[in-house]
């Protein structure tokens, strides 16, 4: 077989692409289809075509929505919303993708990518995260840790920024994977690395290209989050294109919207920097000159002037005034000496006059004469008063009812009172008997009052 005969077997890229592309134009169930999915990778185009994905957690389908179409929908289309579409299905020749033409859309909830973020946002408000206070970014940076993926342009540009901008700095790059599951704890891992040598480094940069939301999502997870707040470092986030906001850029210490900018904001101007630093010299110089300049000018005024032409001008008044008030001191002192020495004599004399010996030894034998006769006077006391209190208790003792019990006498008690006639007690009643050695109870049999007569014979 020929060349030319084996080569008309084969189809070329343009002539499959198209009858692949005619047998979705002509399938009736590819010109109006309905589905259900969560907007992805949807950056707004204004006055023009929208281009972004639509997918579910096994799947993905690029979409078109033309202009027309898209300038009536009702509602604004965001990322992450989960959307009822309604459209056919087409191929795009140059690179033979399918894709789905939108034509109709309506919301249909939200999307798990955007409730999750939503509800990881809401959880970090209400902890105060979210406002916690922003720790300011050092001015001056000695070494600063860049936490991202070693390849890309990402990584480029920031070491360009920095070098052409700072070149002193030190740049530590802690790499780390960007996207996909392993990125989370890799950026987690990064962080601690750099907290054990944070004395080290004196900001941080968190940076990423951009990409669609599941792309990024590695930087929406609670651990990352977690992570630059517990950082002691102040960290700059840069995650995505300008318009893509995710929670490490909402807990960062500050937000730049590209990584380069991230590293503009990270470290200053060299140049600009020895330029105000030779401007404030300058400054600093004039300024100093001034002063001494004025300082000259002052100490030739005081040079001239009249106290320090003549300075014993200055104190000559001061002396004489102290040589008076010496005089006068002098003859205080002189007079006072003299006072004191007169009211020393006097009080000598006296003092001769009035010798307290005599008088100390006559009212020492005073006190002694006065003690014994206390003594002798408070014995006697003391045994007249136990006398009497011998006799009194005599005469207690006689009146006491305790001997009257002691002679056979008895007392009699009705209801806790003593019975003191026969009309306080009746037949029947119960008394107590109280003896000199104890009480007992007794019944009334009887009551033998005393006859008048007798009681008035023995009064008289």
């Amino acid at each position: 077989m020929s060349q030319v005969a084996k080569q008309e077997k084969y189809l070329t890229v343009q002539a499959l692409t198209q009858y692949i592309k005619r047998k979705f134009d002509a399938d009736p169930y590819m010109q109006k289809v309905f589905v259900i999915g969560e907007i992805s990778n949807f950056r707004l185009r204004p006055n023009g075509h929208q281009y972004f994905s639509l997918k579910d957690d096994k799947a993905r389908i690029g979409a078109v929505m033309y202009r027309g179409a898209f300038s009536k929908l009702p509602f604004k289309l965001e990322e992450g919303m989960k959307v009822l579409a309604q459209g056919r299905i087409a191929v795009y020749e140059p690179n033979g993708n399918y894709q789905l033409i939108i034509e109709q859309m309506e919301p249909d909830g939200i999307g798990a990518y955007y409730l999750a973020l939503e509800q990881l946002k809401e959880k970090l408000r209400l902890e105060g995260a979210l406002d916690r206070p922003k720790r300011p970014i050092v001015r001056f940076p000695r070494k600063i840790a860049v936490i991202t993926s070693p390849t890309g342009a990402v990584i480029r540009d920031i070491i360009t920024t920095v070098k052409r901008r700072y070149p002193i700095v030190a740049l530590t790059v802690f790499p780390t994977r960007v996207q996909g599951k392993e990125a989370v704890g890799e950026i987690v891992r990064a962080f601690q690395l750099v907290e054990a040598q944070a004395q080290d480094f004196d900001t941080i940069i968190l940076a990423r290209g951009g990409g669609s939301i599941e792309d990024l999502w590695s930087f929406n997870e609670e651990a990352v989050a977690r992570a630059i707040l517990a950082s002691s470092v102040p960290v700059i986030s840069s995650i995505g294109h300008e318009t893509d906001t995710t929670i490490a850029d909402l807990v960062a210490d500050l937000r730049a919207p590209t990584p380069t900018a991230a590293a503009e904001q990270a470290v200053p101007v060299l140049t600009e920097v020895l330029q105000y630093i030779q401007q404030t010299e300058a400054r600093i110089y004039m300024a100093m000159n001034q002063r001494i300049q004025l300082g000259h000018k002052h100490l030739e005024r005081l040079s001239r002037s009249y106290a320090l032409a003549q300075p014993e001008r200055l104190y000559q008044p001061y002396q004489q005034r102290l040589d008076q008030l010496m005089d006068q001191l002098q003859r205080v002192n002189e007079r006072q000496l003299q006072t004191k020495s007169l009211q020393a004599q006097g009080l000598s004399q006296r003092l001769l006059f009035q010798n307290p010996k005599q008088d100390i030894q006559h009212y020492q034998q005073v006190v002694s004469d006065v003690t014994r006769r206390l003594a002798r006077s408070s014995q006697q006391l003391l045994k007249d008063k136990q006398a009497e209190l011998a006799k009194q208790a005599q005469l207690l003792n006689a009146v006491s009812p305790l001997q009257s019990l002691a002679r056979g006498y008895a007392v009699v008690e009705q209801a806790d009172q003593v019975v003191k006639g026969i009309k306080a007690v009746a037949v029947g009643q119960t008394v107590d008997v109280r003896l000199v050695d104890g009480s007992f109870s007794a019944k009334v049999e009887a009551v033998y009052p005393e006859p008048m007569e007798e009681k008035t014979s023995e009064k008289e």
